[in-house]
This record gives C-alpha cells, structure tokens and sequence, in this order.
C-alpha cells in the first residue's frame, strides 16, 4: 500500500486547507486511515481517523470541531478539512492506513510520505 499525502501549503492563521490522502491499493474500503502530525521538536501526535467506510470518526480534543476527516473510496482518498487554523497546528500531517482500525494510535502498518502544514500568526 502506497499512500501519497498532499494539499500542505503557507496559510494564515484563521485561514482553511485541505489535505488529501490518496492511496495506491485494490480494496481501498478495506483500510482504515489515520491522520497524524509532527511539528518540530515534538512526537509524532494523532490528529483524526476513519473506518472503513467512513461511518466512525474519531478526533484529538485539539482539532475537534476545527477538522473533518472524510473519505471517497471510489477516489481511494481520504480529506483532512482543516478550518480555523491556528500556528500550533503548524506541522508536517501524516496520513496512515491498515486494514485494522487503530483510532488514535501510531500502530498503522502503512504510512505516507508527509506534507508540511505552516501556519503564519
């Protein structure tokens, strides 16, 4: 399993992006995926996840209610929809993906390459 994350970019604080998840895999429904994050000099820290078809959703208290996670596994991707963007969320966002659904924990067999987050005050 292959996964491409994509859609980082320089935003201003209060500002939205999306990432996007895209995964290179038949049976795409049969994986969960997490988003997680790495901001400079911290651990590894989780962000959201999803089921497999996107029927439970699970969200670090941090992001609740700023992030959505959903996913298209027609498009093999999974969205990170992030609003109200603040520069603690400046990190590199990882997505990860397995065939269990581990929630919040960095136990995903499978992960992408990362894109970075930068959030200006």
């Amino acid at each position: 399993v292959q996964l491409q994350a994509c859609g980082g970019g320089l935003v201003q604080a209060g500002g939205s992006l999306r990432l996007s998840c895209v995964a290179s895999v038949r049976g795409f429904s049969s994986y969960a995926v997490g988003w997680f994050r790495q901001a400079p000099g911290k651990e590894r820290e989780f962000v959201a996840s999803i089921s497999w078809y996107g029927d439970s959703t699970t969200y670090a208290d941090s992001v609740n209610g700023r992030f959505i996670i959903s996913r298209d596994n027609a498009k093999n991707t999974v969205y990170l929809q992030m609003a109200s963007l603040k520069p603690e969320d400046t990190a590199v966002y990882y997505c990860a993906a397995d065939r269990s659904y581990y929630v919040a924990s960095t136990t995903y067999l499978y992960w992408g390459q990362g894109t970075l987050v930068t959030v200006s005050s």
